[in-house]
């Protein structure tokens, strides 16, 4: 446990494992308390590197507007504290847009990349709009969810699914959990920066070896957003696996594959 200050914040940071260089980087909303089994999953092969993103967890929530600029240049403050000039970088979901600005900006300090449920924003399209749940009220907010999580979730569907099930009712429990205000702006914040998030002209930046990962039945960040990311970084190889925009916890051929690619 660490914490650097840059950029004007204090930013809180974890590292765990051992083996190549690997910089996590999370989703919307999520913090290290929360997606710690997602570590641990890296951290088993990796040493890994990951840290609460600006407004969330332990890190400061500067006053906004933030962009997809400043959560990079966190990020980037993270490998410096480390002191690591290269690693492999994961993202995933809203962490693939940050990592996405992170390979643009400094190509030369990401040895692979793996992109997995997200977006380019731009021509790439954007995922979809998530700052536009917050207007509806829990029950319709809970099934649109549902539905952008994976599209055949619905109740026939999760009826015979008994581990699609467990995944929906924990995504539930877990925007049922009470949060200060200060918690909620951060995660405005975050959902603002998502809006305006545009490299799809930049990928071409990318200069690692470069997976990308969708979710075959993904609502927020569909196959056509990984497709368009693949095609215009160069040499980069895209994968589509059986499952929704949470693939990874669902088909058990991808965080093997996710692995070892990062291992390369």
């Amino acid at each position: 446990m660490a914490n650097v200050h840059a950029n004007g914040i204090d930013i809180y940071y974890e590292r765990r494992g051992d083996g190549p260089r690997l910089l996590f980087i999370n989703g919307s909303g999520a913090t290290l308390a929360t997606t710690a089994f997602l570590v641990d999953v890296f951290a088993a092969r990796f040493d890994v590197a990951s840290h609460d993103q600006r407004g969330l967890g332990h890190t400061s929530a500067p006053p906004g507007p933030y962009s997809m600029r400043d959560y990079a240049a966190d990020a980037i403050a993270v490998l410096d504290d480390l002191d690591w000039d290269r690693c492999a970088v994961v993202g995933i979901s809203f962490g693939g847009m940050v990592a996405q600005e992170l390979a643009v900006t400094v190509p030369e300090r990401v040895e692979r990349l793996v992109l997995a449920c997200t977006s380019s924003g731009g021509a790439g399209e954007p995922s979809y709009p998530l700052h536009e749940l917050t207007a509806l009220g829990d029950a319709e907010r809970d099934a649109l969810s549902m539905q952008l999580m994976d599209s055949r979730f619905d109740a026939a569907w999760l009826a015979a699914h008994a581990s699609d099930r467990f995944l929906a009712d924990a995504m539930t429990q877990g925007r049922r959990v009470e949060k200060t205000d200060e918690q909620r702006r951060g995660e405005y914040e975050q959902l603002q920066a998502r809006r305006f998030h545009d490299v799809f002209e930049r990928l071409s930046h990318i200069t690692a070896p470069t997976l990308v990962a969708s979710g075959r039945y993904d609502g927020i960040a569909p196959p056509r957003n990984g497709q368009a990311i693949a095609a215009h970084i160069p040499g980069a190889e895209y994968r589509e696996y059986e499952g929704g925009h949470a693939f990874f916890a669902q088909d058990r051929v991808a965080f093997p594959e996710i692995l070892d690619f990062l291992a390369s």
